[in-house]
């Protein structure tokens, strides 16, 4: 039996608070088990300079971790000067995410940058981040909407990220950090309300796994996703 006696097919325990920061446009509390993401969207009246005079706009993100998020305590990014590997990957891949349901022509030439802190770290902190990350965005678009800064609300979809992976043998959803410690395989997929693939990580960490095997996992991934958009939808108070 899986922690919280959660079967193979079920999702940790999750909740999308929005509107937790004061003073950000949008952001979101996503909370995925022991998993805490702090998820802010910022809205800048500028983009970068090869998006400049294109009428475009633009949505990034930076991703980062306390200190203590994790069973012991690490020094700050900052502090060392540069970030990680790991930092640099998952943000890009944030970003990549939130663009990809996302009409910068509708935005005019501004920029969007979202922050994702990782609070408290148990494993699946980048889907995570990407969760609650669509909903600080659309949060701070919708905000855009209201003031008149935009004609039309630049989401064409939302997205949500899960990961999925063979522990023992059986596929299982959601993994927390034990689960993923000794995953003989992992994924990260992340796909839009209307199940189309955004990205997919895949890697096998013990042994390589069949066709048959990844099959499992993307269906895993399907509705565990879909049940993450509904959750969505709920918080931002959409059909």
């Amino acid at each position: 039996m899986r922690a919280n006696g959660r079967g193979p097919d079920r999702l940790r325990p999750i909740s999308l608070e929005p509107g937790f920061s004061k003073y950000a446009e949008g952001s979101c509390l996503a909370r995925f088990g022991d998993t805490h993401v702090l998820c802010t969207a910022s809205v800048e009246e500028r983009v970068p300079p090869f998006l400049r005079n294109s009428g475009k706009g633009w949505v990034t993100a930076e991703y980062g971790m306390l200190p203590r998020a994790t069973h012991e305590r690490t020094d700050r990014e900052a502090a060392k000067g540069r970030q990680t590997g790991r930092s640099q990957e998952i943000q890009r891949l944030i970003g990549r995410s939130l663009r990809a349901v996302t009409d910068l022509a509708l935005m005019g030439e501004r920029q969007i940058k979202v922050d994702c802190d990782v609070l408290q770290a148990d494993g699946g902190t980048r889907t995570a981040s990407i969760t609650g990350a669509c909903v600080a965005l659309h949060l701070a678009l919708g905000r855009m909407l209201t003031l008149g800064m935009v004609k039309s609300h630049p989401m064409t979809d939302l997205v949500a990220a899960i990961s999925c992976g063979l522990v023992d043998g059986t596929a299982r959803l959601d993994l927390d950090y034990a689960e993923d410690s000794q995953a003989q395989a992992d994924a990260n997929f992340v796909l839009t309300g209307a199940g189309r693939i955004v990205e997919i990580q895949a890697t096998a960490e013990k042994f390589a796994f069949g066709h048959d095997e990844f099959l499992k996992l993307i269906a895993l991934a399907e509705t565990g996703v879909a049940e993450l958009i509904g959750m969505q939808k709920q918080t931002l108070g959409l059909k």
